[in-house]
């Protein structure tokens, strides 16, 4: 296929970082973005002047010219704007979460059969370097059996951040608080290294802002596999450079990182130069992106998967079925803190 794609964006929020990707993309062209705020849509005419700019996004879906849309709206309208736009004839990728409940969700998945569009979801955190070694450790059985693993979301957000745009940390837009918003994206990893979940036994409370939905969760997750994990949520922790814990430890090894740096690589059979060459190879540097969310890093790699997706015929990184995982984690997370019981998958 020599045409490039037409790629476009609705909600120019975390949606700029999809719209810097594939203007700068080898094969696409920018072609449109939506947005209902002005100053938005001429933050992106400042680095692509050409593309043209909607605040109808009916309109924008007549374009001929759009192959892709990225739906980076607010978390509650992802289903309705994505099933939208394949009736269109659009192929989609959709922001983090992919919607905010299961039955939302595979709306999406129900659209993506019906019409043979293509449809991916954000989870950008997969493709951070030191996850590919992680995965192959845990998976190829370096680790040996999987015992025990420690995710941790100890972030910080201002009372101002949510404030601003008002949906935000409520139940109807957001989904959620700290955990649907910020951690869902390591709800995803835990899932992705661990495999399927059996049961969550969960807390959540709003310990330090003014919102209708929780700012820290703590919960015991147990697995299929027999393994146990404990996952913290939380916008509520001040500190420098606060980071994402993602900890597996199993019977021949232990794996622990933040974010993007690896910080043990510890296996009954590996050297020391082994476990010194690896911390070296993934020193990471993303933690940043814990404090100024931005920064958000990591599109630009699923925004090309999408764009090589449609161009080749094949599958996006990640599927609606593989994104309503987290989906169902977090509701049933929420669930069992608000029941005070047990939940079983």
């Amino acid at each position: 296929m020599s045409k490039k794609i037409g790629y476009a964006v609705v909600g120019l929020g975390v949606g700029k970082n999809h719209a810097k990707a594939a203007h700068a993309s080898k094969n696409a062209d920018l072609v449109a973005v939506c947005d209902l705020l002005q100053d938005r849509l001429d933050a992106v005419k400042e680095f692509a002047p050409d593309v043209l700019t909607y605040t109808d996004f009916d309109e924008m879906l007549k374009n001929e010219d759009i192959d892709i849309i990225s739906i980076a709206l607010p978390s509650a309208m992802h289903a309705e704007f994505a099933v939208k736009a394949m009736e269109a004839g659009k192929n989609v990728l959709v922001e983090k979460p992919i919607d905010i409940t299961v039955e939302a969700a595979q709306k999406i998945e129900e659209a993506r059969v019906r019409t043979g569009k293509k449809a991916g979801v954000i989870h950008q955190n997969r493709n951070n370097a030191n996850m590919k070694p992680i995965y192959d450790a845990v998976w190829g059985g370096k680790i040996g059996k999987v015992i025990l693993g420690d995710f941790a979301v100890k972030w910080h957000r201002t009372q101002e951040y949510y404030d601003n745009g008002g949906w935000r940390g409520t139940w109807g837009m957001d989904g959620g608080g700290s955990l649907m918003n910020q951690a869902v994206h390591t709800v995803d990893l835990m899932q992705w290294l661990m495999g399927d979940v059996e049961s969550v036994t969960s807390h959540m409370g709003i310990y330090n802002h003014d919102i209708e939905t929780e700012d820290l969760t703590m919960s015991i997750v147990k697995f299929k596999s027999g393994a146990v994990a404990n996952f913290i949520s939380s916008t509520c922790i001040y500190k420098p450079q606060t980071g994402t814990a993602i900890r597996i430890y199993g019977s021949n090894g232990s794996i622990e990182a933040d974010s993007d740096k690896l910080q043990t690589w510890k296996f009954m059979d590996a050297s020391e130069t082994e476990e010194a060459e690896m911390l070296e190879k993934y020193a990471g540097n993303g933690a940043a992106v814990a404090n100024d969310p931005t920064l958000c890093m990591g599109h630009t790699s699923m925004v090309e998967n999408m764009i090589s997706a449609v161009m080749n015929d094949t599958d996006p990184q990640i599927l609606p079925l593989e994104a309503i995982k987290s989906v169902r984690i977090v509701n049933s997370i929420y669930e069992s803190a608000r029941t005070g019981k047990t939940i079983v998958f």
